[in-house]
């Protein structure tokens, strides 16, 4: 029989796991380099960046972290990643700061893939991606608006974007083919 242990515990663990310093990867385990499709080497010692479809979505999460981890340091999202060959897909994350006031400092975080039953059905740019994962998560346009820091006219712009390329007449219908693309 095995022993179990904590590292073999986390090499193991059936959801993605990443230690984190100043959104440095320092570890990860065998979940997190299936699901984004990368040998180890190409994960240990680089940026949370290589995995975001774009050098602004990683500055503009890392900025909403911040400004919306909760009081034990909390934070949770959907949102698009991207894998070690460029392909994009839906990703639910949930991250613990371990120092909260630093949360960039160190942390630790799990990925769960939801391509199985959330597909990318049409190209988006970047800020319609951060769009769309808001409105799934049921936020307004102000609420919106006020988390990635432009006006709610905006918000509804890129939301008329959105509906267009996924034929959709309404929001909730428009969050229904996001959900079930």
């Amino acid at each position: 029989m095995m022993s179990l242990d904590y590292r073999t515990a986390f090499d193991l663990a059936p959801i993605g796991l990443i230690l984190s310093e100043q959104r440095i990867i320092r570890d990860c385990n065998q979940h997190v380099l299936a699901m984004f499709e990368a040998e180890r080497e190409q994960l240990i010692g680089q940026s949370f960046e290589l995995l975001y479809p774009s050098p602004a979505e990683f500055q503009r999460t890392g900025e909403r972290i911040l400004a919306s981890l909760d009081a034990e340091g909390y934070y949770a999202d959907d949102r698009i990643m991207k894998r070690a060959g460029g392909q994009l897909f839906w990703c639910h994350v949930t991250g613990r700061a371990l120092q909260r006031e630093d949360p960039h400092a160190s942390g630790i975080w799990s990925f769960e893939d939801l391509s199985s039953h959330r597909q990318l059905t049409a190209t988006l740019t970047a800020r319609e991606r951060e769009i769309a994962a808001l409105l799934i998560d049921g936020l307004t346009s102000k609420l919106i608006g006020k988390k990635l820091g432009i006006s709610p006219r905006t918000v509804d712009v890129y939301r008329a974007r959105l509906m267009k390329k996924y034929e959709a007449a309404t929001t909730p219908e428009l969050v229904h083919k996001l959900l079930m693309a």
